[in-house]
């Protein structure tokens, strides 16, 4: 294993220019690069610096051994959408009633009026580009995948981009440059539909002979691949990826645009696809974890950190960049794929000690893996500073000397750079159906209506006909519903609650 991975550095070292990446400039270095390391569904106890004994993630610890490792850190939501959204535009997602799990084919989130994380750092001249995960919509209604894709990244404040369409379990299963599918030819051209199948087109409902992977839930429309997913799609052929070579095509294409950029402050958002599903290893990681695919994606998404980490060592930049690794909400297991994730998980626990997961109001459907590392400026360190995703356009607005106009997000630069364990008062977090209030270390669950399981997934989803009210501190498994017990603190944190929905910054 060690030869394999060490050949698919050297490989993946071998940089080959692409069109659309900003050319070096003259080195106007007065801020540190920014890279956003993003993985899909990673959970609180899914890594070895989190607590993790059933797998080791040498090369993401190594971050958080040299940086700030947040056991407080959080999404804004337990879904990839919104919390996307919010990273990028400081502003909560329940606030954009859009702001939802998107189809493959919905048009655009963002408004391309709004200020976004990208758009401020642009003001501090960097260059910035966004290669891997998107799920924030393309264009506008009724697009046609065979011209521009307009509005996209670059009207939101990428200069560069290098995406998945939406997600890798949704059609299209194609990669956009820019405002272009990667490969794609005039004489079949691609359809998309999220209504009605194409005449003729399998599907792995009807023909699950022609499946790899088969489907647990849902997921079994068009094929491609060997894998079904959600959605209809038609010709594009040329332009299909490769599931197995995503995270290798995503690694390349970041460590050019770190390379063509290197004597120039950047801003690069590394938006990982895995572990989400349908997990798919790359055959030199098949087997790696002992544990089936989930597992082995982790070892994967480990190695692409490790060689990203070496690459801004061998180009002496390391030191001039701050990293901030996390990931988009909590866990899950079965997602909709037989990939034996369930089956397999041994003693593993990828919530670690927290309940709930993915879809959840419990603490693990927004806790997260949260680490900042600035070598030589963060002094490496634990804290338990309340920290969220959404503050990062206003704390790096404060570090590049830039106005945040964002509506929701927080300077806590300070607590970024490990320089006070002060961090946000509260937040008003969301899941499937509903948000809730963390203040300090109170979390408040106002009544939601909904089942209190999600069957498919097998995932408390936190919801009751009752207040709960837990001291995460003291209870940090929220066994303890203090709702009846503490009636002041209760209608305290309701209030405050209440208010913040009213209310941005």
């Amino acid at each position: 294993m060690k030869q394999i991975i060490k050949a698919s550095f050297l490989l993946l070292t071998i940089i080959i220019l692409l069109p659309g990446c900003t050319q070096p400039r003259e080195d106007a270095r007065q801020f540190p690069n920014i890279i956003v390391i993003y993985a899909d569904d990673l959970g609180f106890g899914d890594l070895s610096s989190y607590g993790a004994t059933e797998i080791s993630t040498p090369n993401i610890d190594r971050i958080a051994h040299e940086g700030i490792r947040f056991t407080n850190g959080y999404a804004t939501s337990a879904t990839c959408t919104p919390s996307r959204y919010a990273l990028l535009t400081g502003e909560y997602p329940w606030r954009n009633t859009r702001a939802k799990i998107l189809p493959g084919n919905a048009p655009l989130l963002i408004d391309p009026s709004q200020p976004t994380l990208p758009k401020i750092l642009k003001q501090a001249d960097y260059a910035t580009a966004v290669i891997g995960k998107w799920h924030l919509g393309l264009g506008g209604e009724n697009l046609d995948w065979n011209n521009a894709i307009i509005p996209g990244p670059n009207e939101v404040g990428f200069d560069y981009s290098y995406i998945l369409a939406s997600t890798n379990d949704r059609v299209p299963t194609v990669y956009v440059e820019n405002d272009k599918v990667v490969g794609l030819i005039e004489n079949d051209p691609l359809e998309v539909s999220y209504s009605e199948n194409f005449t003729g087109e399998p599907t792995g409902k009807n023909n699950p002979e022609m499946l790899k992977i088969l489907p647990s839930h849902g997921h079994d429309m068009s094929i491609h691949n060997g894998i079904s997913r959600i959605g209809f799609m038609k010709g594009g052929k040329s332009a299909l990826w490769t599931d197995e070579q995503m995270g290798d095509t995503i690694l390349q294409r970041s460590l050019n645009f770190i390379e063509t950029n290197r004597d120039h402050p950047f801003f690069l958002f590394y938006s990982l696809h895995q572990p989400h599903v349908p997990r798919t290893p790359h055959p030199r990681f098949v087997g790696s974890s002992g544990m089936g695919p989930r597992g082995d994606v982790i070892i994967e998404i480990d190695h692409a950190v490790g060689v990203l980490l070496d690459f801004l060592d061998s180009l002496g930049i390391d030191e001039h960049t701050l990293i901030v690794f996390s990931s988009d909400n909590g866990p899950v297991l079965d997602d909709g794929y037989q990939d034996d994730a369930v089956t397999s998980i041994g003693n593993h626990t990828p919530a670690g000690i927290l309940r709930g997961g993915k879809y959840s109001l419990y603490d693990a459907g927004t806790h997260v893996p949260f680490m900042v590392r600035w070598p030589g400026t963060i002094t490496p360190g634990t804290s338990d500073a309340l920290v969220c995703q959404i503050d990062l356009a206003a704390s790096f607005a404060a570090l590049t000397n830039q106005t945040n106009t964002t509506p929701d997000s927080e300077n806590i630069l300070a607590a970024f750079l490990g320089k006070t364990k002060d961090g946000r008062k509260s937040l008003v977090l969301e899941a499937i159906g509903g948000t809730y209030y963390r203040a300090g270390n109170w979390v408040m669950i106002p009544p939601h209506n909904g089942p209190a399981k999600l069957k498919n997934v097998n995932i408390e989803t936190g919801k009751s006909s009752i207040y709960q009210l837990f001291n995460l501190a003291k209870d940090p498994k929220q066994l303890n519903n203090l709702a009846t017990e503490m009636p002041d603190k209760l209608a305290a944190m309701i209030e405050a609650y209440e208010q913040n929905l009213d209310n941005g910054n």
